[in-house]
């Protein structure tokens, strides 16, 4: 038992602002969810035969990925269920999500090479992103090893919502190719270039606080000009250009003699093996 007098009243103060900073880390985790509910969103859309829906859905949620970690940093709320959080919805909408849409526009006309296609791109983004957690401390930060996997998603989408806006359905032909062929290439392709060691540029380096260039501005405002003239042919050529790029860095550092792994440990850890080639 203890008298009235050595009893001392929590301090108010410091409650509100435990209370507050619990409050905050809500935030993040919704940019999360809405992100999966446009992955999720992009599948029922989909299975509806509504394929410019399902692909305007997946680019949603390429846009709230990319908000819920900076709005993690600014309001410093960064946690280790937040971080899992957004793997398992960037596996909805950037890897199951994909394959399905692809599979259901054209790749099931295919049969087994269709779903064989769709799995692929589907079991390479789960690698990924588990190679992604396991190795953030140790990849320079400057790139990503392999293809992220929204870029990957935004080639196959991509391509999807061009060949939709031009009236191209997924059974017929595109010029002397076949459209389930080109799929089932670009499918591939996508898929594993996420699990290459190829390095991808993260524009991570690019803060927004910084000073620029009268220029920058005026190439900006070009961009989205030339972006409005016709987005669907324009933003699928910008993700054709990125999924090439990181061939193209690692082919320029190989012709240099310079280092093209991304990792910036040392290889004398097991756990390291392999990670270096």
């Amino acid at each position: 038992m203890h008298d009235g007098d050595d009893f001392e009243a929590p301090d108010t103060d410091s409650l509100v602002i435990k209370k507050r900073r619990k409050g905050i880390y809500i935030l993040p985790n919704l940019f999360t969810l809405a992100a999966l509910f446009g992955g999720f969103y992009a599948i029922v859309m989909a299975m509806d035969g509504r394929f410019d829906q399902a692909t305007i859905g997946v680019f949603c949620a390429m846009v709230l990925d990319s908000l819920d970690g900076r709005v993690a940093r600014m309001t410093n709320t960064q946690s280790a269920f937040g971080e899992q959080m957004d793997s398992l919805s960037d596996m909805v909408s950037f890897g199951a999500a994909p394959a399905l849409i692809a599979y259901l526009w054209t790749l099931k006309g295919l049969g087994r090479w269709g779903w064989i296609a769709a799995f692929v791109y589907c079991a390479c983004a789960a690698l990924r992103l588990a190679r992604f957690n396991v190795n953030t401390a140790v990849v320079d930060k400057r790139f990503f090893q392999g293809m992220p996997s929204p870029a990957a998603a935004a080639l196959v989408m991509g391509f999807i919502g061009l060949m939709t806006d031009l009236g191209i359905q997924g059974a017929d032909r595109l010029g002397v190719f076949d459209v389930r062929w080109v799929t089932f290439g670009i499918a591939l392709f996508a898929g594993l270039t996420m699990v290459t060691n190829v390095p991808f540029y993260s524009f991570k380096g690019v803060h927004m606080k910084r000073s620029v260039p009268f220029a920058v501005l005026v190439a900006i405002a070009l961009g989205i000009a030339v972006v409005n003239i016709d987005p669907p042919t324009v933003l699928f050529g910008v993700f054709v250009a990125y999924s090439l790029s990181g061939y193209v860095i690692y082919g320029w550092r190989r012709a240099k003699g310079l280092r093209t792994s991304v990792i910036s440990t040392s290889t004398d850890e097991p756990e390291e093996r392999g990670l270096h080639k």
